[in-house]
């Protein structure tokens, strides 16, 4: 089995397990060709892109038991839609990536540039 890279060409890192992330909900931002949203960027919530993205029909704060979804608060790590990232980047409101743990497939979306821009340093 081909190994999955990051955005780096390093091995994809888990981006959560706690809230459990990823478009397989496996901790991991990887995807497939029925991924239609393209979950493949790790990015550590913030408030600002929290109420973002619930005014643009996307409300990831609010838990959704039958989905097992517990909702988002600031600081917490997901795997985000690349076109959402870019359309709240244009907007001034992106949040911080980790570079480790974006899906190298984001960079046939966004330039890695840009994405070095919103890195967040694990310590």
């Amino acid at each position: 089995m081909e190994e999955t890279l990051n955005v780096l060409g390093k091995p994809l890192q888990p981006c959560c397990y706690d809230p459990l992330t990823g478009y397989f909900r496996d901790g991991y931002c990887k995807t497939r060709k029925d991924d239609v949203g393209t979950h493949v960027i790790c990015a550590i919530m913030t408030q600002e892109f929290l109420e973002y993205t619930k005014s643009m029909g996307n409300d990831l704060s609010t838990p959704v038991p039958y989905w097992n979804f517990p909702g988002l608060h600031a600081g917490d790590k997901w795997c985000l839609c690349v076109s959402r990232w870019l359309q709240a980047e244009k907007e001034g409101k992106a949040p911080p990536v980790i570079l480790e743990s974006c899906h190298q497939k984001s960079i046939e979306f966004v330039d890695i540039e840009l994405l070095k821009k919103y890195q967040y340093e694990v310590i």
